[in-house]
């Protein structure tokens, strides 16, 4: 069963704060969003294997250690997950971007991939799937899918708040997904919406209603 890890450090709760407040206009949330991923980043690198490496200081040679070559790739779900990336890349520069794109079917209410597109080198890549909310679950479990159907075994799921519920099916539906939260909401209601959340991440990030 994937390992559920709720970051609670200061600054992520803090701002996290703010995020959550209806009261938070577009350009500062979605500043607050880019620095909650990048300070989440921090944590969920934390695996990363080093090797050693010799390199001459002003003052003498020395023993230091770098990233040991692994290759990692970051994959938003469209829309909302687009707000976290650039947080995360000023961490990782040298990380790979692809997309996973998903409307919801407006019979079965479930959600229909449309747009994929992932680095060449998918069996080599550890990827790190990023989207704000895991509210029912529906899409993060569609887009792993989607990610899985095209070689990719190593793969990690990034999101600001998440309901119960989600985290319940996504166990379900990937059990070798470890899922990281910036906080775990009490509840979903009667509409999907997490609960106390905070709204609807893509209309907030791009203005839109």
């Amino acid at each position: 069963m994937g390992k559920v890890y709720v970051f609670d450090h200061p600054l992520i709760q803090h701002k996290l704060t703010f995020i959550r407040d209806k009261n938070t206009g577009t350009k500062e949330f979605r500043e607050l969003v880019d620095e909650v991923a990048s300070l989440m980043a921090f944590e969920i690198t934390r695996h990363l294997p080093l090797e050693e490496v010799t390199v001459e200081t002003p003052v003498e040679t020395a023993t230091a250690k770098v990233l040991s070559g692994k290759k990692l790739g970051l994959v938003p779900i469209l829309r909302a997950g687009l707000g976290m990336v650039d947080g995360i890349l000023k961490l990782i520069p040298a990380a790979k971007v692809g997309h996973v794109g998903l409307y919801r079917d407006p019979k079965t209410l479930k959600p229909v991939e449309y747009y994929v597109k992932l680095p060449k080198d998918v069996e080599e890549r550890e990827f790190i799937v990023i989207d704000p909310m895991l509210a029912t679950g529906g899409s993060a479990v569609e887009a792993i899918n989607a990610i899985k159907k095209r070689g990719a075994t190593n793969i990690k799921l990034m999101c600001l708040v998440a309901a119960p519920e989600g985290v319940e099916m996504m166990q379900e539906a990937h059990p070798d997904v470890d899922i990281y939260l910036a906080a775990m909401d009490e509840k979903l209601n009667e509409k999907g919406y997490i609960v106390p959340g905070l709204g609807d991440a893509g209309d907030r990030l791009f203005g839109t209603k």
